[in-house]
């Protein structure tokens, strides 16, 4: 009986042919891509912000160019509208489409401004409140607990109405609004970093307090602070819009599309578009940021993610 043939195994080097473990950034896109809204929202926004960067060549008109015969000029679907004025023009005969357009830079400007100073302001003080604690930590949260015991909107009109109106003064009081949430939240996490081992650890090791701070504690803290700011960036840019319909904020003829909702008031029974579009300009802004929040939460957070 003839031997079986011998089989040959070529010797299999370890880790040889092994795919290389993913990237963070691959590996939190992955866990992003799952969630179809958040993508959607994230597309939009960059399209927001390259329309924004790009208006003085996407736009038709310029935002402030009066035509004295085309006031109140309706859409080009409508009857006497316009491929001049795709989507008409306002009491004054500007052209809405570039208004919205150029408006955009002001929106998103101000909301990116106003989030990162209330996040690197509410981060300074919740550190400080959090690693020194005693008298210091409680003064600091009970003047958040009165800031944050106050209505948003309101807390800004009184802060807008003591330094005056006007667009950064407006972009200072929707600041102050935001800063009790980072500094609760800094203070929060700070504490929750403050009892594990790896900061006991440094301290031993002879770290010094600011780098306690700012290198071993903070990149840990840092998380839910990125969900918040992102969240807090649309009620931001809602709240800027907010002021500026109310005559608080931009002032005419700043193509900021609250200020533009305020222009046309007036004209909502006569002109719908003139209300209706920068409407809906701060409508999808505000979904798809909300959007891009919810799919960040689920790539920040271990337990919201799935395989």
């Amino acid at each position: 009986m003839a031997d079986a043939p011998e089989t040959l195994h070529e010797p299999v080097t370890e880790g040889a042919g092994a795919p290389e473990p993913p990237g963070p950034l691959r590996e939190l896109w992955h866990y992003y891509r799952q969630n179809r809204g958040a993508v959607v929202g994230l597309a939009f926004l960059v399209f927001l912000v390259l329309v924004s960067v790009f208006a003085d060549f996407v736009a038709p008109h310029a935002p402030d160019i009066q035509y004295r015969d085309a006031f109140l000029t309706p859409p080009v679907w409508q009857e006497g509208g316009s491929w001049e004025f795709p989507l008409g023009t306002d009491a004054t005969g500007r052209d809405i489409l570039s208004r919205i357009l150029f408006g955009s830079r002001y929106s998103l400007s101000i909301g990116f401004l106003v989030i990162v100073l209330s996040l690197l302001s509410g981060i300074a003080i919740g550190l400080f409140a959090g690693f020194f604690g005693g008298w210091i930590d409680t003064l600091v949260m009970r003047l958040m607990d009165v800031l944050i015991a106050i209505p948003g909107l309101l807390l800004a009109l009184v802060v807008v109405a003591i330094t005056g109106p006007g667009l950064f003064n407006a972009m200072f009081a929707i600041a102050i609004v935001y800063l009790p949430h980072f500094v609760r939240l800094t203070r929060a996490a700070t504490l929750s970093e403050l009892s594990r081992d790896y900061v006991t650890g440094s301290r031993v090791a002879g770290a010094g307090m600011l780098r306690l701070m700012f290198v071993t504690v903070l990149p840990n803290c840092m998380p839910p602070l990125i969900v918040q700011a992102t969240l807090g960036f649309s009620t931001a840019v809602l709240d800027m819009a907010a002021l500026g319909f109310l005559g608080m904020g931009a002032q005419p003829p700043t193509p900021e599309w609250g200020t533009m909702l305020a222009d046309a008031r007036e004209f909502i029974l006569r002109a719908w578009w003139v209300v209706t579009f920068p409407g809906m300009a701060i409508l999808l802004t505000v979904l798809a940021i909300n959007l891009m929040g919810d799919g960040l939460r689920d790539v920040l957070d271990p337990k919201l993610k799935r395989s």
